[in-house]
């Protein structure tokens, strides 16, 4: 559900890079912004995130707003759909996913960010970034307990063994849920880690502050991971917010 007090400009860009296929799915329509990260070999992986996505676009069809319970039950079912996949070559699809939905708290505008993998959203406010996120990943682990320097997590051989998704072995999954009051000039950024993997925070905040339109933001994003080496498929939205004074 689109809030009428909020303009959103919304710019979507996507590469399959040096991979076999693309295996990132989205949604940009209606108020939701999501990327989910398949994986599972050959077409598992995209028929994963493909799968999540269509289970949760539906989180735009309702006229009441978005709500936190909302989200989990959302989540819940698009696990269950990943997990009844096939599974031929033994191994369990599964696929990452986050992004945000625009909903309302009380007569607040509302960012319902949601997290499962190692994609990430990102809020940048006043030219500055922050990542909303928290990785769900053996790495972020170990950087969190003070075992991997932050500024090499990038390069660690384990840098992308997940411990959270939607599908995979576990019966059920906890989504990470945060709401955040919109604020003038906000401009969000939901990504693949194809995108983080190549360009660092820095990189990635130097791109959006260049770019005036979202959508000129988005394709000089995935162009500079691409320029960078492009070693996987890589999957930005951005989303730009401007309050309606009433």
């Amino acid at each position: 559900m689109i809030d009428e007090r909020v303009r959103l400009e919304v710019g979507v860009a996507t590469a399959q890079a040096h991979r076999a296929q693309n295996e990132d799915s989205l949604v940009a329509a209606d108020g939701v912004y999501l990327v989910a990260d398949g994986m599972g070999g050959h077409d598992a992986g995209e028929l994963a995130s493909a799968t999540a996505i269509d289970v949760l676009r539906t989180l735009g069809d309702d006229a009441t707003p978005t709500t936190t319970d909302g989200v989990r039950r959302a989540v819940a079912a698009a696990h269950a759909a990943v997990r009844q996949l096939p599974s031929p070559s033994g191994r369990r699809p599964g696929t990452t996913v986050t992004g945000v939905v625009l909903t309302s708290h009380g007569d607040t505008p509302c960012w319902l960010v949601l997290n499962v993998g190692d994609s990430r959203t990102y809020r940048m406010a006043g030219g500055v970034l922050e990542q909303v996120t928290r990785d769900h990943s053996e790495v972020a682990e170990l950087v969190a307990k003070g075992l991997v320097p932050a500024d090499q997590a990038n390069r660690h051989p384990r840098r992308n063994v997940v411990t959270r998704v939607l599908g995979g072995g576990a019966s059920e999954v906890e989504p990470d849920v945060w709401l955040l009051p919109v604020s003038p000039g906000d401009r969000m950024l939901v990504c693949s880690d194809g995108l983080t993997d190549e360009l660092s925070d820095a990189r990635v905040q130097a791109e959006l502050r260049a770019a005036d339109e979202a959508q000129q933001a988005a394709d000089r994003l995935v162009a500079a991971a691409l320029a960078a080496g492009g070693r996987d498929n890589v999957t930005a939205i951005v989303v730009d917010a401007t309050l309606i004074r009433r």
